[in-house]
């Protein structure tokens, strides 16, 4: 009696499945080719969430970043992003493979990195995937040292917690624009921030997982004090938009207030790790005993007082 080849029988389901999602990335991205040129054909869009497309992203980022580095003209084509997990979400993969820009990416997980250098998209794209812990007394050396100093293409913060920390102490480059998330729970009016440390890790901070990062306003506070212009978020309302003062072109500043866009996404849990998909006003009270530090006084208060 012969029995089947399981190990070869894997190999073959795995191989069928990889060759199908390289077809339907493909699809994915000849459609938002034709999307992104007629964004690109309307001009300036009253709205940045008016662009959004979604191929890579979590939300609808890669049509955002398609319609800036388009009618800004953005260079050079090169970016750093970090917290990218293992970069199949993110916010600047389109950019490699559709526009061949050159980049960095950073994140915690030695896995994570590791399974980008084993994905094709490493020997087809100039990307460099290096596994680090960041904290702001060594992300300068860690883009310095990986090849990236002076003027850049794109900025991209997502680290879900010393955003605002790290965000501040980058000065080994100098990008056109910059993209990092905030935390809507915070409210769109006071410029307030968790605490630094070094070692924070949400999770652990407070298990509801909604405590962290930073308040759009005071990335907007710490924005202006770097020569950067606030010019929206996406619809998700976890990304906001910066824009080098002196590259801003067409576009229009706004103020935190006017371009505030509450969260939407429930992704709270209970001190067992389950999901409890708490909604507006619900998310802030779970954390309202958590402090936060006010970026322009400096002073300490609890989320429930914002």
């Amino acid at each position: 009696m012969k029995f089947p080849n399981l190990l070869s029988s894997s190999k073959r389901w795995k191989s069928a499945t990889a060759a199908l999602r390289a077809e339907l990335a493909e699809t994915r991205m000849l459609a938002a080719q034709a999307a992104i040129r007629q964004i690109a054909a309307a001009g300036v869009l009253p709205r940045l969430a008016d662009a959004e497309l979604r191929v890579f992203s979590q939300f609808g980022d890669d049509g955002i970043v398609q319609y800036l580095v388009r009618l800004l003209d953005v260079q050079p084509t090169a970016f750093v992003e970090f917290g990218v997990e293992n970069y199949t979400e993110s916010n600047t993969r389109f950019l490699l493979v559709n526009d061949n820009w050159r980049g960095l990416i950073l994140d915690a997980n030695v896995g994570y990195m590791e399974s980008v250098r084993r994905d094709s998209i490493y020997w087809r794209h100039d990307l460099t995937a290096v596994p680090a812990f960041i904290d702001r007394d060594n992300i300068n050396a860690l883009i310095a040292d990986n090849g990236f100093r002076g003027d850049l293409g794109i900025l991209s913060v997502d680290i879900d917690g010393n955003d605002y920390w790290v965000w501040e102490r980058i000065d080994v480059v100098r990008p056109t624009i910059v993209i990092a998330e905030y935390n809507s729970v915070f409210g769109g009016r006071r410029a307030v921030t968790v605490p630094y440390d070094p070692a924070f890790y949400r999770t652990t901070a407070h298990y509801s997982n909604l405590y962290w990062g930073c308040s759009l306003a005071a990335l907007c506070v710490l924005a202006e004090r770097k020569g950067y212009a606030f010019v929206g978020c996406n619809s998700a309302g976890n990304n906001a938009y910066f824009v080098r003062t002196d590259c801003l072109g067409p576009l229009r500043p706004l103020t935190s207030e006017q371009g505030y866009v509450e969260s939407r996404f429930r992704e709270s849990r209970d001190a067992d790790g389950n999901l409890t998909y708490l909604a507006g006003d619900a998310r802030r009270e779970a954390i309202a005993h958590m402090n936060v530090v006010d970026v322009e006084s400096g002073q300490t208060a609890a989320v429930g007082s914002l």
